[in-house]
């Protein structure tokens, strides 16, 4: 079984259109969402997690319409982390990641039962992010933060956890960081992950499906090295370079640098 099935999605926003998106994404695996700026990465993401709801066609979870699911049971299935932005709470650590509990509360009770308890600090063990529990979420490093912002949608218990772009505005050494903390989260605890990269690199070393999307329409599936070649460079992304592999993991490298044309208008 599908982890989600999307059923000719078609949505506008603005200038923008999502046209005729159909697409199944595995069961207990890593996807990653690629393709050039502007293509609408993000936007399907958000149709997935119901935050942008699609003028025509259908998506189901787990053979579900998402649109029969209650409110606190869809947030029982799916969490989803958007971009880390500049605004920072003005809270604790631990006081952050204790928000993944809130599809599990009773109306009008605040108060952290001890199962809660327990499901949080094993979510700060799991991302190495019990150290810092009392510090304020805006005193760590973007590394440490977005590794806090994952403790917080494990301490969700869902089946699938969605992210737009985890590793931007991150280091290369946090990136890796947060990249195998997320192979490790799918390894040992079968979590379906879906996310937005930039990097193909990362992509084609850490998921096990890809999405290439460009222009709005879904331009190739499949498994990220089978995908990965020089026509799909060309074709997608609309760059000559070519591709070796180190160890698994794919090097490009730019065939030709393009010369830079200044256009002057009247």
């Amino acid at each position: 079984m599908n982890a989600i099935r999307m059923n000719d999605i078609t949505l506008n926003v603005s200038d923008f259109q999502l046209a005729n998106i159909s697409l199944s994404i595995p069961n207990r695996k890593i996807s990653t969402i690629v393709g050039p700026n502007g293509s609408g990465k993000s936007t399907l993401l958000k149709v997935i997690s119901k935050l942008l709801a699609a003028d025509n066609g259908s998506v189901y979870i787990y053979e579900k319409n998402s649109q029969s699911y209650k409110t606190r049971e869809f947030a029982k299935k799916i969490t989803m982390l958007p971009q880390a932005k500049d605004h920072l709470p003005n809270l604790t650590v631990k006081e952050l990641i204790s928000f993944g509990r809130s599809p599990y509360k009773r109306f009008f009770i605040n108060r952290l039962s001890k199962e809660d308890e327990e499901i949080i600090y094993e979510s700060m063990n799991i991302t190495n992010t019990a150290i810092y529990e009392n510090r304020m979420f805006s005193s760590l490093s973007g590394g440490e933060q977005q590794k806090v912002r994952i403790a917080m949608a494990l301490a969700q218990q869902t089946d699938i956890l969605l992210l737009d772009e985890p590793t931007t505005y991150l280091d290369i050494a946090h990136q890796f960081e947060v990249m195998e903390l997320l192979q490790f989260i799918n390894e040992s605890y079968k979590m379906t992950i879906i996310m937005v990269l930039h990097d193909l690199q990362q992509a084609a070393t850490y998921s096990d499906y890809m999405i290439a999307l460009k222009n709005g329409k879904i331009v190739d599936k499949g498994k990220p090295q089978e995908m990965l070649t020089e026509d799909f460079l060309a074709n997608v992304y609309e760059i000559h370079a070519r591709i070796i592999y180190e160890d698994g993991y794919p090097v490009i490298i730019p065939k030709l640098r393009r010369k830079h044309h200044v256009y002057r208008y009247k």
